[in-house]
């Protein structure tokens, strides 16, 4: 398992390296699930520096995001994974503060198939998000994410995890 985590880590810090040639930010989220557990994440994230549907109302764009995060359990289930996702973001139009909606599907690697009291049945899990926010002129940008984990029944048991959470990016 240990193995697999070092593997998927390697991975990503190579994904993140092919991307530095587009806009990127560092991410810092603290949040917690449904039974209480506190998460803490890092990530990156990377524009697509693409946009569909623009209109007076807003437009249709995204970027790639790639995460650690730490789930301070108890003793026996504190857990550690890492995540990569393509995000799709509505963002509204504005001046210097522009409203956002975000919706991503992506996986994860979870260093232990065990979360509270949640058996994940398997390290690999789907990640899924909806979020809302604001970004700011400048790049900032802070919101609020619900984000759910499941191996969507590839495996059994299949109890999932949901964090909910408190964002902020801060623009390279």
């Amino acid at each position: 398992m240990k193995r697999l985590f070092c593997l998927a880590a390697i991975a990503a810090a190579l994904m993140g390296h092919s991307f530095t040639s587009q806009a990127a930010g560092v991410e810092f989220g603290v949040g917690q699930t449904g039974e209480s557990t506190m998460t803490y994440r890092l990530g990156m994230q990377f524009d697509w520096d693409k946009s569909w549907w623009q209109s007076d109302v807003g437009r249709l764009t995204g970027y790639w995001s790639g995460a650690y995060t730490y789930w301070d359990g108890d003793e026996t289930t504190s857990n550690h994974s890492l995540s990569f996702s393509p995000v799709f973001v509505y963002e509204f139009a504005g001046q210097s503060v522009k409203p956002y909606v975000e919706l991503g599907f992506g996986v994860a690697v979870f260093a232990s198939t065990e979360v509270e009291s949640n058996e994940l049945g398997s390290a690999f899990q789907f990640e899924d998000r909806l979020g809302v926010g604001l970004r700011f002129a400048g790049g900032h940008e802070v919101g609020v994410r619900a984000t759910h984990y499941s191996n969507a029944g590839i495996t059994s048991p299949n109890d999932g995890i949901e964090s909910y959470a408190l964002h902020y990016t801060m623009p390279l």
